[in-house]
Order: structure tokens, then C-alpha cells, then sequence
């Protein structure tokens, strides 16, 4: 009987190593899934809206987030841009709340049906 206790005392008393090590593998490894699940889209996101600010030019056919279609007629120096709606309607709106280019002659083709 004391040999079994013996023992108990004996596998009680060592220090657990592996676990420590494997606490930190884990925990790098979900910092890996964490950053291509999270962190990388959201940079890729980015730079692509800032591929866009850089493209849009002065006749370039927009959407806005609003939904509203239309060409630029003016950028400014501070971000903004005078949207030409249609013929008669124009609007100022920050540069920031364009959400893509679209093809030329669109408005063209949106007005003709």
C-alpha cells in the first residue's frame, strides 16, 4: 500500500513543462488565424480605397454610399467633390463617400431606358 502512495506523490510533484509550452504554441497560433482572419481583409480593404481616392478624376462617373450616380465636375483640395447629379442638380460631397467608379457612359445608358 505505501508503494502506491509512493507513486501518487511522485507523479504529484513534477513540475508540468509541456503544458507551458504548449499554452504559448496555442497561443501564437491563434494569434496567426486571429491576424488573416481579421487584421489582414480590413488592411487589403483599406488600401484599396485609397487605390480608389487616388484614381477618381475630374469626368469619372461615381456612386456614393448613398446611392446617388453621377460625374465629377470639380475636385477640391480638401477632399470634396462637386457631383453633377444630372443636368440641372449638383451636390458637394466628401471624397470619402464614393464607393466605387462606375463605367463610362452608364449615366448615358441609365437616362436612355
Amino acid at each position: 500500500m505505501s508503494i502506491l502512495i509512493e507513486h501518487a506523490n511522485a507523479s504529484t510533484n513534477q513540475p508540468i513543462e509541456g503544458s507551458s509550452y504548449s499554452l504559448i504554441i496555442m497561443l501564437v497560433i491563434f494569434l496567426i488565424i486571429f491576424y488573416f482572419m481579421l487584421f489582414r481583409p480590413q488592411q487589403k480593404k483599406e488600401k484599396e480605397r485609397k487605390n480608389l481616392m487616388k484614381l477618381i478624376s475630374v469626368g469619372d462617373e461615381v456612386m456614393t454610399t448613398s446611392g446617388f450616380l453621377g460625374r465629377v465636375k470639380h475636385i477640391t483640395e480638401n477632399g470634396y467633390i462637386l457631383l453633377e447629379l444630372n443636368d440641372k442638380n449638383e451636390i458637394f460631397i466628401k471624397k470619402d463617400f464614393i464607393v466605387s467608379l462606375l463605367p463610362k457612359n452608364t449615366l448615358e445608358s441609365l437616362k436612355n431606358k
